[in-house]
Parts: C-alpha cells; structure tokens; sequence
C-alpha cells in the first residue's frame, strides 16, 4: 500500500467567550489535521499538537520523504523521517508534526488489516475508559469561586469522578479556588490541580503545602518542564502525587525524566511526542520505572480517539490484583467547535466512561464538511 499524497489540515473557529489558564487567554481553538492518502483507495487520519500553522508546515516538509513509500512501514518511517530532521528537531514542532503522521499510518494499517489500532498493539486490556473532566478554567467576568464551583458541580452530576482545576493564579487565590471546588464536588469526587509550569519550586512547594488538606489526586506542571530537578524537590516536599510529561517529546526527553524519578504520573501528549507508536513506547518505560501514564489530551476527536486507543492496552497503575487501578482518560470540556464536529460519529461518555472505538484504525469518521466549515483561511 503506496503513499500517494500527505495534506495538512489547518482549522481555526472563534469562540463564544474567552477563558484563560495560568500563562494565556483563548479566543479561538485551532486543530491540524494530517491526511494521508493511498493506492489502496484508503485514508489515514492524524493531528498534532502545538502551533497549527507551524505543524502544517512542517509535515509539509516531510511529504516528499513520505510519498511513494510503503504506508504500513510505519515504524521505518518514523526513524527515517526522525533521523532526516535530527539536528533541528529533537524536541517541538518536528516531533508534533511526526506525531500526526506517526498516527494516520497506524489509523492506515488499521483500516487495510479490518482491526482498531489496539487489537495491532496487542490489546484490549479494556474495552471503557474512566475520564476525568479538564475544564474550570477562567473567565473574563464573574466570582471566580462561583463559577468554578457551578461548574465543578456540574461535571460531578454527569457522572464524572474526577475533574481538574487550572491553578497558577497566585498561591493565595489558588488555595481559595481548590477550597471551593471541593466543598463543591465533596469529598469522593477525585480532583487534579494545573498549574501549566507557572511556578518555580520554592513557590510550587508553598501551594502544595496549602492544599494538601483538599485531598488532591495530582498537582500537575508545578514547575517549567526543563525543572527536571525541581519537580523533584516538589515531589519530595509534598504528600500531592506530581504529574508532568505534556511539554516533553520522544523516549529520549522521558527517558531523563524516568531516571530522575522526578515525578509520580507522566502525560505525554499522543500528537506531540510521536505519535503511537512512540508512545507505546514511553508507556513501556513508565511501566518498567513504575510510574503512572495518563495522557494529555487537548485536541479534536482525532486525539481522542489515538489516547483511547493507546489506552485500550496500557498496564493498569497498579500491579494485578483484584481491584486494579486503571490509567484515565482526560476529556476536555472546554468550548472546542471543532472537537466533535468533524467527526461522523462523536466520541462521548456516559457517565464518566468512554467507550474505546472498536472500528478499523483509529475507529472513526471524518466528516468533510466540517473540515470545510472550518478551514483557516
């Protein structure tokens, strides 16, 4: 099965209201899609991560390395285009576009053997995925410890049991938000804090000091991602599990982070740090250094659908017993036009559970209008 062409899909749509986290506000939501076509008459599906632009271009700039090669190699593709583009991209833009690629020829195998991708890696260990909501972010007008709180509750009555906080607003406020969504969501509703590495340690140890007593599942991000010492010390000064992994890219930035044991939850991004197959690879390594994998998530459909897929055959957190600890799935919330819109079929839960799509690749439809609908001009 001969690639025939590569496109990148830039989308864009505006949002009804702007909402922030620590560093940036959001007026709009973008995606990049990648789209690989083949003489089979199949197509395969990817999207990365990051800038949308940038990422078109760059997988603009690894067509040429694609075209006329043979689509189901893709584990030769990923090293052949990862070696071409080594001495300027071991890290950003170059492994966000590898990662979209790396996806859509998994999504291609899938479709030309009739399986899902997890059935490819061996898997399903599970068929359903516990979410947790991503959302409580901030707005331009109201009480923040009222909206928060609403909306914290809000997730909690859908089913969800778990939810996360954007933190990274100033320690004090910080601890008054955590304070109110938990009164919020009570006491057996699981609650993540975000603080988008807007701390450095000695002011990331402050707040985890004062919302120990929230019982907080996770502190993510505490500190910038090239702190590999800081998370460290942020870890050994708190009781709060430390997750952060979002911002690294490839076996080879993890492998740092795995050594240092510097946090207790790694989130590699599945259209950022390469794809797939890259990351079944990082899983393995979190698996053999026993710390739990938890993907972010924070894209259309596409990158739902690639995590629950990863998903489907991870290890459990914990060793096998009775009661197992199974890894989550983070299910943005947020206003995202574009999220479900391109696909065919949505992908939602019920409940607070996901449904791993059981469809050949990565288990869904794309709906072409909506790619015209939304295509960044």
């Amino acid at each position: 099965m001969k690639i025939t062409n590569v496109r990148a899909h830039v989308l864009e749509a505006k949002l009804s209201q702007p909402f922030a986290y620590s560093r940036a506000w959001y007026s709009t939501r973008t995606a990049m899609l990648v789209e690989i076509e083949t003489d089979q008459g199949l197509t395969g599906w990817g999207e990365c991560y990051g800038p949308a632009r940038i990422n078109a271009a760059v997988v603009e700039s690894m067509k040429p390395l694609l075209i006329g090669q043979d689509a189901l190699r893709s584990e030769f593709l990923w090293h052949e285009i990862y070696a071409r583009f080594r001495d300027h991209g071991q890290k950003g833009v170059v492994i966000q576009g590898l990662s979209g690629v790396d996806i859509a020829l998994w999504d291609l195998k899938g479709k030309y053997l009739s399986q899902p991708i997890h059935r490819l890696m061996g898997g399903p260990l599970r068929t359903g995925v516990d979410a947790y909501a991503t959302g409580l972010y901030r707005r331009e007008t109201g009480d923040p410890e009222s909206y928060l709180a609403e909306e914290a509750a809000k997730y909690r009555a859908e089913g969800f049991r778990a939810v996360k906080l954007k933190v990274g607003f100033g320690i004090e406020e910080d601890e008054r938000m955590v304070r109110a969504v938990r009164a919020a969501i009570g006491p057996g509703t699981a609650l993540m804090v975000d603080a988008n590495h807007a701390y450095d340690a000695v002011a990331a140890i402050a707040l985890g000091r004062r919302i120990e007593a929230f019982d907080i599942f996770w502190l993510e991000e505490p500190v910038p991602p090239e702190d590999i010492a800081g998370h460290r010390a942020v870890k050994s000064a708190l009781r709060i599990p430390i997750a952060s992994g979002e911002c690294e890219f490839t076996r080879f930035g993890f492998r740092e982070i795995f050594a240092a044991h510097a946090v207790d939850i790694v989130q590699p991004d599945t259209c950022a740090a390469g794809g797939l197959s890259e990351c079944k690879k990082i899983a393995d390594m979190a698996a053999a250094h026993f710390i739990r994998y938890a993907p972010h998530v924070w894209g259309t459909g596409i990158a739902l659908a690639a995590a629950l897929q990863l998903l489907a055959v991870l290890p459990a957190w914990t060793p096998p017993s009775l009661n197992p600890i199974a890894p989550m799935l983070e299910f943005d919330r947020t206003e995202h036009p574009i999220r479900q819109a391109i696909l065919a079929t949505p992908i939602e839960h019920q409940n607070g559970t996901v449904a791993v799509p059981n469809t050949p690749g990565l288990g869904i439809e794309i709906d072409r209008n909506a790619l015209a609908w939304f295509r960044a001009t």
